[in-house]
């Protein structure tokens, strides 16, 4: 196959477009894929063209995968349903499955490596021809990072969905226990599993809330490694049999009367390729809230018979 010309289509007035990427991207159809598709706009250069301002040019002897894209020496897109950029042989590159017989002129004669096919664009037309290659091409091939990030994103994790007995709004005790728990969904809790891929490459990420760490306010720190057991009043005063604390002091030496009380959710993040790559990140999402805690007033009782007084207080 030496090579074919594919003639774009004209973009229907009435299909559906992704939003334009940038003020340089023309839409683009191809007949012989009924693919359509955004194409950064490029201009064509003749090899030894490009200039260099001056200097002659430098030959690279790092061997590291190339990480722009470059057509001609204008910055181009990288992954398309096409394949991946090579800068050497400027063209996308995507290895043919099944590959051609070994009668096929595109092997040249050899009986190693494998015949790829060779997309790219010339004057708003594309050209495929089939290359032999004789080991891995040099295509600029997308971080698998990227993708697991990607992936991440579209995850939307969220703060954890906290609760505590006494609520926000009433008061506790000195000494008496405190309940902790968060609400589980998805979002907040996990399991939660997504993917991301382009041409060639594929990761699947798994997201999973670890543990939570309450910081209560008075310089304690409590780990709970499940999401706490939620209290209800048939409980009475025990102490939560998975997530809890006590305060020794009072809130009311504390801005607005408070503990400040911040719940940190550790998500453990296990990814891997369809390269064999595998790797796991830790993100923390936080949510907070305030516990007013007050002690036990005595009632002063007058031994004449008088109203039971309780002692004066200061503060809240």
């Amino acid at each position: 196959m030496a090579g074919t010309i594919v003639q774009p289509l004209q973009a229907d007035a009435g299909e559906t477009r992704d939003p334009k990427p940038g003020p340089n991207y023309v839409w683009k159809c191809v007949q012989a894929l009924a693919f359509c598709d955004w194409f950064l706009k490029t201009k064509s250069h003749k090899p030894g063209s490009v200039k260099t301002g001056g200097k002659k040019p430098v030959k690279s002897a790092t061997k590291r995968p190339e990480r722009i894209c470059l057509q001609g020496g204008a910055a181009h897109r990288c992954t398309t349903i096409f394949g991946n950029w090579s800068n050497s042989r400027q063209c996308y590159l995507q290895r043919l499955d099944p590959q051609p017989p070994r009668s096929d002129p595109a092997w040249q004669g050899h009986t190693d490596g494998a015949v790829w096919a060779c997309v790219s664009e010339h004057d708003d037309r594309f050209v495929t021809k089939w290359v032999w290659i004789p080991g891995k091409p040099d295509t600029v091939v997308v971080d698998p990072v990227t993708l697991v990030y990607e992936a991440i994103a579209d995850m939307r994790l969220a703060a954890p969905l906290i609760n505590t007995a006494p609520g926000s709004g009433q008061i506790g005790l000195v000494n008496m226990p405190v309940w902790l728990w968060v609400t589980k969904t998805k979002n907040t809790w996990g399991p939660i599993v997504r993917s991301a891929s382009v041409p060639g490459l594929a990761v699947t990420v798994t997201a999973q809330v670890k543990a939570i760490n309450w910081s209560m306010g008075d310089g304690k720190t409590v780990r709970c490694e499940g999401p706490g057991t939620p209290y209800n009043k048939s409980m009475g005063v025990k102490a939560s049999p998975t997530c809890g604390h006590r305060y020794i002091k009072t809130s009311r030496k504390l801005p607005n009367c408070k503990y400040p009380v911040t719940a940190v959710a550790q998500w453990d993040i296990t990814w891997q390729s369809t390269l064999g790559d595998t790797g796991r990140i830790a993100m923390t999402q936080q949510a907070a809230t305030q516990l007013r805690i007050g002690e036990a007033v005595p009632v002063l009782v007058d031994p004449n018979g008088g109203d039971a007084v309780p002692p004066a207080t200061s503060g809240c």
